[in-house]
């Protein structure tokens, strides 16, 4: 799961499209005929014909729509951007009180009596019709098994996404004073908030500044127990790549269909092609989700993908690199990246993340497929409506976000990224231990722009403001947050066993520890009024 930037929306193009209204125009000619005799008549006058009336216009569904989503207690205001009248069409959403904007749309009809699209990124999707004026949109938003009623109207201009509260500056913290603080800062949330006793939640923090760590946590959470980690997966595949580019298994530049069985895909007839490079980046052009995944159980959406799928998808879509590469997160992207370095390292994605990260580095709690020592801690995700949620099973997709961790193993990763050259004797005992302190200085390495004052280095992103690298996740039962700074040698993540909802509470904690550690203005953490 990514994290968004609180920018204008900006309109997507999706797709050939075009809402047309037709008119019907009548010509008509009639003369008179010559009289019989001589002597001048009038001409006998045609019958009148009845002016040609054209059907009325169909509205046009293009402009700014606003409305509220209503849900488990919280409000959502929904702000959706179309523009049907050029080809090709665009389509976008803001999720106004969660400062997601911009999220693009797909698969988009429209005409005078219905419309309709999908939103892949939070696997949404909207039908419904227009109003006779054209000035309303009556419609179902269905997301996770849940169908709710919105009614969109017509807006003269677009909304911006509101400021977030914030609370002030306070000198930098050290690591002995930071739990007091981020508990009286949490206060609220623990009574009413995300972390309230009713909600089931909890959250597991953890540390590290100067060598020193600490862990501690709120509500049902534990200092050991396990979470899914979602998006944050894919800097593990960053690494990963590294590694295996460090030990000469493959090149960076090297082109995916290369990894792939033969016959997999065929190579593009002309131009560029998707390298594992372009995959990491986030700039291959492929789509947020394949689109033959069709999940069985909504509940557990990637379980039934499997990698005949997947390979199924790339030879459809094929691997041509768009003749602009531009930053696009895709989840189907970095699970490729994921699946494609198993291939050549003839194992599967779990046993090359033990073998190249995790083994040398000594997370015994970081794993996909949970063994039963650590399924007592495994603790049970909840969605964000605070039900509980099923666990996500990602086989083809792994690299892209199937790992699960506790906050003490992720403190072990993100330290060794703010030293990797002070990393412990016992990990360079390995082969791939040898070269792991050089790969994870290489996926530092900045490869592209992801926004503003933002870059993308291997699956890490890099906040040009602060100098702090960044990931976050989510899937249908958890949350995390993970940065590490090492201009000022501090690193936090921040584990939930909630999904996203009304608020990105977990990111939204996770940048607010990091901002009372920089000693700047911190995003506030109390409750939002519904």
């Amino acid at each position: 799961m990514v994290t968004w930037s609180g920018a204008a929306a900006k309109v997507v193009p999706v797709g050939n499209l075009r809402l047309a209204s037709s008119a019907l125009v009548v010509f008509a000619s009639c003369a008179g005929a010559p009289p019989p005799r001589a002597i001048p008549v009038a001409p006998t006058p045609a019958p009148a014909l009845p002016p040609a009336v054209a059907p009325p216009a169909v509205p046009s569904l293009s402009g700014i729509w606003l409305g509220t989503l209503s849900a488990g207690g919280k409000a959502l205001r929904i702000q959706l951007h179309l523009d049907l009248a050029d080809t090709p069409a665009a389509c976008a959403i803001d999720s106004l009180d969660q400062q997601a904007m911009g999220i693009p749309c797909t698969n988009v009809v429209a005409s005078a009596s219905a419309i309709s699209f999908d939103v892949p990124a939070v696997r949404g999707t909207l039908k419904g019709s227009p109003s006779a004026d054209g000035n309303t949109l009556n419609t179902t938003w269905s997301q996770g098994g849940s169908a709710l009623a919105l009614v969109l109207t017509r807006q003269t201009a677009a909304l911006e996404a509101p400021t977030a509260a914030v609370d002030p500056a306070m000198p930098p913290l050290a690591i002995a004073q930071l739990k007091s603080v981020i508990d009286a800062d949490l206060a609220s949330a623990a009574t009413l908030g995300d972390l309230a006793p009713a909600t089931g939640g909890g959250v597991t923090i953890g540390v590290v500044s100067h060598g020193t760590r600490l862990v501690w946590t709120y509500g049902a959470a534990k200092v050991d127990s396990v979470f899914e980690i979602g998006s944050i997966s894919k800097t593990f595949t960053g690494l990963i790549l590294a590694q295996m580019a460090a030990q000469n298994k493959v090149k960076l530049d090297e082109p995916v269909r290369a990894l792939l069985p033969a016959g997999t895909v065929a190579a593009p007839g002309s131009g560029g092609e998707i390298t594992l490079l372009d995959l990491s980046a986030q700039r291959s052009g492929l789509p947020r989700l394949p689109d033959n995944l069709k999940p069985a159980d909504e509940a557990n959406p990637y379980a039934d993908y499997d990698v005949k799928a997947l390979y199924a998808y790339v030879a459809a879509h094929g691997v041509a690199l768009p003749a602009k590469p531009e930053f696009g997160y895709s989840n189907l992207g970095v699970g490729l990246l994921g699946q494609a370095l198993a291939e050549r390292a003839h194992t599967t994605y779990e046993a090359l993340l033990k073998k190249q990260v995790t083994g040398p580095l000594g997370m015994r709690d970081t794993v996909i497929t949970i063994p039963a020592a650590l399924r007592p801690r495994f603790i049970e995700g909840h969605d964000g409506e605070h039900k509980p949620a099923h666990a996500w099973d990602i086989p083809a997709l792994a690299g892209a976000g199937a790992i699960r961790a506790t906050a003490g193993d992720m403190l072990t990763y993100l330290e060794a990224q703010l030293h990797p050259d002070h990393v412990p004797a016992t990990v360079r005992s390995s082969a791939e231990g040898k070269t792991l302190a050089a790969a994870i200085a290489a996926s530092h390495q900045i490869h592209g722009e992801a926004g503003s004052r933002s870059h993308i280095a291997l699956n890490w992103f890099h906040d040009d403001t602060t100098g702090c690298f960044w990931h976050n996740g989510a899937t249908g039962g958890y949350s995390a947050f993970a940065i590490f700074c090492p201009d000022r040698d501090f690193a936090v993540v921040v584990l939930s066993n909630t999904s996203p909802g009304g608020t990105d509470f977990t990111d939204t904690l996770g940048r607010h520890i990091g901002q009372r550690m920089n000693g700047v203005p911190a995003v506030s953490l109390k409750p939002a009024a519904p």
